[in-house]
């Protein structure tokens, strides 16, 4: 599985992006895929994760700000993020999850830097 994440930026505190993750390969063993970031000098973090069936799951930090959804037909995930705050700022990596047979697959990130 290939995951190729994109639409990070520049933005100013209270603005919105949206990120996308297109996947490729081998997408039928995927049970769930999610987003996770990682901020500088700290570890990487779940945001928010979608399983096949669309049941989401979000970080504490980022309910009701972020929303997580995919295309299935377009085999892309999206991250809509609004409201964001300074400490968004960090890599967002996209990670698909074949549960049966733990594996993971990382896209190469993308960064989101929030300015106050």
């Amino acid at each position: 599985v290939q995951l190729q994440a994109s639409g990070g930026g520049l933005v100013q505190a209270g603005g919105s992006l949206r990120l996308s993750c297109a996947a490729s390969g081998n997408i039928f063993a995927i049970n769930e895929m999610g987003w996770y970031r990682q901020a500088p000098g700290k570890q990487r973090e779940l945001v928010a994760t979608i399983t096949s069936g669309g049941t989401v799951n979000y970080a504490d930090s980022v309910k009701g700000r972020f929303t997580i959804s995919r295309d299935n037909a377009k085999n892309t995930l999206y991250l809509q993020m609004n409201s964001l705050k300074p400490e968004d700022t960090a890599v967002y990596y996209c990670n698909a999850a074949d549960l049966v047979n733990w594996k993971h697959y990382w896209g190469q990130g993308t960064l989101v830097t929030v300015s106050s």
